[in-house]
């Protein structure tokens, strides 16, 4: 039995995956056929192509194709600059992401966690400097500490490791859910976060360099102190057009790196590189921040800093990079092990189904959550 759907649909469908005409050729040959009308699929060859799509097949049945947005604020369109639509990954992500969200409020009601008082504590109106300063206090990252850390990525590590502490739920990783078939691409977003006052989330884009990460990281809490939602393509190199996204800029330079320490330290007369990497160590902030900094001193023009950043980001890239890994130490950090460990006591205590628990987490193996726990010391 073949289905009558709209050519249009199909089209719209490839293309929202971002496929080209002929990527799905070998496994539906009569596609071109099909977006032109020429041929109408069967039921179950649709539900294949949406599948591949990655694409709800309700969709399909729609008169006209949908125009999809980002259920939160899009900052990486602000002034126009940018009219890409999300990509099925990025959806996918923040509905996930979404749901946990809700999942963990309720869980936090449940075991009688407060509202965070920083959560919406600062407007735009606030200096950078000033709340740059409260991120700092309330996570307990001092430069005094870092500065005792071997590196930058030891440093990112910590500063995870205390916004966690602090009751903000954050998640980094490069794919969908488990598929790694389902890369997240950078160039598309660095990363978002859901404000709430009990379970602010961060999510930050796994497969970005570790060095970006960081100033992701930093430029998503200032959104959290904001109370605002939203997703963002933070890069260091270019001014954005949107107020907000320039003042989280600025917070995140400031919560890395203070510019009156930065002046303090930097030294005029050296070579560039030198003083980018003696800052780096220094801070233990990566290459890309501290050169961030020195041009925000005034000691670059807007195109030495370009080029001199292109320069680092080749130099991130050629960088040997360290892939697999543990799967459950990787886990903790795609879900966040806040996350992690109240799902898996809320599911132990009987307060959560494990159907609940496994699609949460993008299991299907019961086992799989077991060893979890286990790896992160909470029984099942």
């Amino acid at each position: 039995m073949r289905i009558e759907i709209k050519p249009e649909l199909l089209r719209w469908a490839r293309q929202r995956a971002g496929l080209a005409p002929g990527a799905l050729k070998s496994r539906f040959p009569k596609l071109e056929a099909w977006e032109h009308g020429a041929s109408q699929p069967t039921l179950k060859q649709l539900e294949n192509f949406a599948k591949a799509a990655r694409v709800p097949v309700g969709f399909l049945f729609l008169s006209e194709p949908p125009v999809e947005t980002t259920p939160i604020h899009d900052f990486r369109t602000a002034g126009g600059a940018r009219g890409r639509r999300p990509s099925p990954d990025l959806l996918d992500t923040i509905y996930i992401c979404q749901e946990r969200q809700v999942w963990f409020r309720d869980h936090a009601a449940t075991v009688g966690e407060r509202e965070l008082a920083f959560v919406g504590s600062a407007s735009r109106s606030t200096s950078a400097e000033a709340v740059a300063a409260k991120i700092r206090e309330e996570l307990h990252i001092g430069l005094e500490e870092r500065q005792k850390m071997a590196t930058w990525t030891e440093a990112l590590r910590r500063l995870i490791e205390q916004a966690e502490t602090a009751g903000i739920l954050v998640m980094c990783s490069g794919v969908v859910l488990n598929n790694n078939r389902r890369q997240l691409d950078p160039s598309e977003f660095r990363g978002f976060t859901l404000a709430d006052t009990i379970a602010p989330l961060i999510f930050i884009n796994g497969s970005d360099s570790k060095a970006a990460q960081m100033f992701t990281l930093a430029h998503e809490l200032a959104h959290v102190w904001l109370g605002q939602s939203g997703v963002g393509d933070e890069e260091m190199t270019r001014a954005s057009a949107d107020n907000t996204e320039r003042w989280c800029d600025h917070v995140a330079a400031e919560v890395l790196a203070p510019i009156a320490e930065v002046e303090r330290l930097y030294r005029s007369g050296s070579d560039l590189n030198h003083e980018i990497n003696r800052l780096a160590r220094h801070f233990k902030v990566s290459s890309l921040v501290a050169l961030r900094r020195v041009y925000d001193l005034g000691k670059l023009s807007r195109q030495q800093f370009r080029h001199a950043y292109d320069r680092e980001l080749e130099k991130i890239k050629a960088a040997p990079t360290q892939n697999g890994g543990d799967f459950y130490l990787t886990q903790g950090a795609r879900v966040g092990k806040r996350f992690v460990r109240a799902l898996i006591e809320s599911t132990a205590d009987g307060r959560t189904l494990y159907r609940d628990a496994l699609r949460l987490l993008g299991f299907t193996k019961l086992s799989t959550l077991h060893e979890l726990g286990r790896s992160l010391g909470v029984s099942v």
